[in-house]
């Protein structure tokens, strides 16, 4: 199946050739200051969001139990090699 669009006629008169270019350019600036916008009031939403979370927060849970008794936090827990598959020859 093929899908092709039908011949685009330019205008031959020199104004409507202007225009349409001025046209064409000031919907192209709209539609990049609407992105900047956009991108900008999602980068100042995530600062302020990481903002809030860490102002409720405090110091971190890990900061806490260093601090507490002078040893660092160690996580300990069992660990289990997995057997490995037979070589591959490459």
């Amino acid at each position: 199946m093929h899908f092709s669009l039908p011949p685009l006629r330019r205008p031959r008169h020199p104004l409507a050739r202007a225009l349409s270019l001025v046209l064409g350019v000031a919907v192209l600036g709209v539609l990049l200051v609407f992105g900047l916008v956009v991108a900008g009031v999602l980068l100042v939403g995530g600062i302020v969001l990481l903002a809030v979370r860490q102002w409720k927060q405090g110091r971190s849970p890990v900061q806490r139990k260093a601090t507490g008794n002078g040893q660092p936090a160690v996580l300990e827990g069992e660990f289990v090699v997995i057997r490995q598959g037979r070589p591959v020859a490459h």
